[in-house]
């Protein structure tokens, strides 16, 4: 039997160590590098501030919409939260690394107590947050998302412009992707199997 040499065995261990694992992703996030996000404080749904430092370590999903939106917010919600709990299902312990986080931006209507009841309909750990029309806008803008309030009705009824995009973030509120809301809950929850490690 021939010695064994230690260089071999080191460099075979190497190897070994090298090798790439499966379910790793294999190209960079579509929003690596972005100019993205960012800390902030708003007043969550339960009137404590919240802030996103709160969520180091966590990843998180955030969407700026508003509740008494008619159509566009409550399918996008629904839709990013069915699969998030798709996900949930599928691997329980990353989806337990995700926070939600909605942004309300109707700074008349959308309050705590309004935002408590919009967020329980969608998903049990979703966060409400909203603030000042100064601070939203700040807020908005770190996260590449915008909003204005259209006229008004003579009801007084008016509805908000806003982007409908859900952003998924890293733990070190890295900007990852966006998640297909457009596409489904099933395609939500392959995006976020896709990042979320």
């Amino acid at each position: 039997m021939l010695p064994r040499n230690p260089l071999s065995i080191a460099i075979a261990l190497a190897l070994a160590g090298c090798s790439s694992d499966s379910s790793a992703p294999t190209e960079p996030p579509p929003l690596e590098g972005a100019s993205i996000g960012g800390d902030f404080t708003l007043t969550g749904e339960n009137g404590d501030p919240v802030s996103w430092s709160d969520f180091d370590g966590q990843y998180r999903t955030i969407y700026f919409g508003y509740t008494y939106c008619p159509d566009v917010c409550p399918v996008d919600v629904q839709r990013a939260m069915a699969g998030l709990k798709l996900f949930e299902e599928q691997h329980p312990e990353r989806a337990a690394q995700i926070q939600p986080l909605f942004v309300g931006v109707d700074t008349a209507r959308d309050t705590p107590e309004v935002l408590t009841e919009f967020t329980d309909n969608f998903h049990p750990r979703l966060i409400g947050a909203t603030g000042d029309e100064e601070t939203l806008t700040s807020v908005a803008q770190q996260f590449a998302a915008s909003f204005s309030k259209g006229e008004e009705t003579e009801a007084g009824g008016y509805l908000v412009n806003h982007t409908n995009v859900t952003l998924l973030f890293g733990p070190e509120g890295e900007p990852l992707a966006t998640l297909p809301t457009d596409e489904g809950a099933e395609a939500v929850a392959t995006e976020l199997d896709k990042w979320v490690r």
